[in-house]
């Protein structure tokens, strides 16, 4: 029974590790689905809100207030009006988002990035959950030329989103993110460079999942 699920990756990762990269790479090699921002969209449209709303609260922890003013911001009414009485508080976020990591499981092989999704499938026996971590020398440089910023701002951006993930992961699942021993393989990427790390996860891959075919397409641009 086991063997007929459909076997997802979960991508775990520090900004500027490679984690988006090497997932939409192991996506195309592996010839299939990528989940990352589609999670949003397809939470958006369950929860009946703008897509725009859940991007600023991606992997965030929001309080009561902060829920109140962004439902009001993104109103579509001129005129004043009451706060919501039905706020979308984290808890219920995840709870959809959760949902459908659950549901694309089980329907497809896929490569999921982010969003806890190594706790949500911790108890899938068809998930290889990776993490990426790196020097920070490392993910400044790479964050520098991502996002085009300076090395002092790439440096706040870093510790920012840092921390952001690390409390919604604390409030949302209990858990600590950087404890290894939540996932199956643990890279650092500056050690061993984002090729040889595509590499490993592949061979990882395999080895964990002898049904799975072990050739792969070519990535265009290679």
């Amino acid at each position: 029974m086991t063997k007929t699920l459909p076997y997802v990756i979960t991508i775990s990762r520090q900004l500027g590790c490679g984690g988006a990269y090497l997932g939409q790479r192991l996506a195309i090699r592996l010839n299939v689905l990528y989940l990352d921002h589609e999670i949003i969209r397809q939470a958006a449209q369950e929860l009946k809100i703008p897509e725009e709303y859940l991007v600023s609260r991606d992997e965030k922890v929001t309080s009561h207030w902060q829920s109140i003013l962004q439902s009001i911001a993104y109103s579509n009414s001129w005129s004043y009006a009451p706060p919501p009485l039905d706020i979308l508080n984290d808890g219920k976020l995840y709870n959809v988002e959760s949902d459908i990591i659950n549901r694309i499981a089980s329907q497809r092989p896929a490569v999921i990035v982010g969003r806890g999704g190594y706790y949500v499938l911790r108890n899938n026996p068809r998930c290889l959950s990776i993490f990426l971590h790196a020097n920070v020398e490392f993910r400044q440089q790479r964050v520098m030329e991502l996002y085009h910023v300076s090395a002092e701002q790439a440096l706040k951006l870093i510790s920012s989103v840092d921390q952001e993930r690390a409390r919604y992961l604390r409030a949302l699942t209990g858990q600590d993110g950087l404890d290894a021993r939540q996932y199956h393989l643990c890279l650092d990427t500056s050690a061993l460079g984002l090729e040889k790390a595509e590499v490993i996860i592949l061979e990882a891959l395999h080895a964990r999942f002898t049904d799975i075919e072990a050739k792969t397409q070519e990535v265009p641009g290679d």
